[in-house]
């Protein structure tokens, strides 16, 4: 601990940036962690309501449900086809692909490269710190006499607190970030699933009885 408190104070230059860049990592999973379970749908809830208020109400109906949601499913991917479905099944298909590739999954990426930017830049500021520490101490052990070598030899223990500061830093956040990934890719897989649901149920959504105007050319 003394070791640990002198590197703090002694070298705090280093100590500072490695400090706000661990605390920075942290607020950041944090906030990405929040938006992942905010964003998250749960499809055997949903699907039934879905399903009944598009029976019962119609696509406005469904589309009024879905804009009363937050989750990114019904908020979004089922906006884009819902609002989409007059121009046709293969319409509804493309507006809800072009929402996936250029809308959600650039929002559900929102953050991950700060967290391995951080990573790989915590990283390599312990090495750094710890290369200059351990110059300045090799450069005192060739000038020290008799007992100094002793004093010299804790100051290399103490250089290494950088690296050791640094991979603490990273290595929590570099996990993290692989798995914010999979979950990206595993959401995504979801989204595609979701949007096959959707339009299986347009598909199977009665079109309604035929109007008087039919009725009348029928006897033409």
């Amino acid at each position: 601990m003394k070791a640990l408190w002198t590197f703090i104070t002694h070298d705090w230059y280093f100590f500072v940036p490695l400090f706000l860049m661990s605390l920075t990592g942290l607020t950041l999973v944090i906030w990405r962690l929040l938006l992942n379970i905010n964003g998250n749908t749960n499809m055997s809830e949903f699907l039934p309501e879905f399903q009944k208020k598009l029976e019962s109400e119609g696509v406005e109906g469904a589309l009024r449900y879905c804009r009363k949601r937050t989750d990114i499913i019904p908020r979004r991917l089922y906006v884009a086809g819902l609002e989409t479905s007059k121009q046709g099944l293969a319409a509804v298909r493309r507006a809800m692909a072009n929402v996936i590739e250029l809308e959600i999954l650039p929002d559900l990426n929102f953050l991950l490269p700060t967290i391995l930017a951080i990573a790989k830049i915590a990283t390599m500021v312990g090495l750094l710190a710890t290369v200059i520490s351990m110059i300045g101490t090799f450069n005192e052990i060739s000038q020290a006499q008799g007992g100094g070598v002793g004093q010299q030899a804790s100051g290399i223990g103490l250089a290494l607190f950088g690296t050791a500061f640094g991979l603490v830093t990273a290595i929590p956040l570099v996990f993290t970030h692989v798995l914010f990934k999979a979950w990206v890719a595993q959401f995504e897989v979801r989204m595609k699933s979701a949007a096959q649901k959707l339009i299986l149920l347009l598909q199977a959504k009665p079109q309604g009885k035929k109007g008087p105007t039919s009725s009348k050319e029928g006897l033409l």
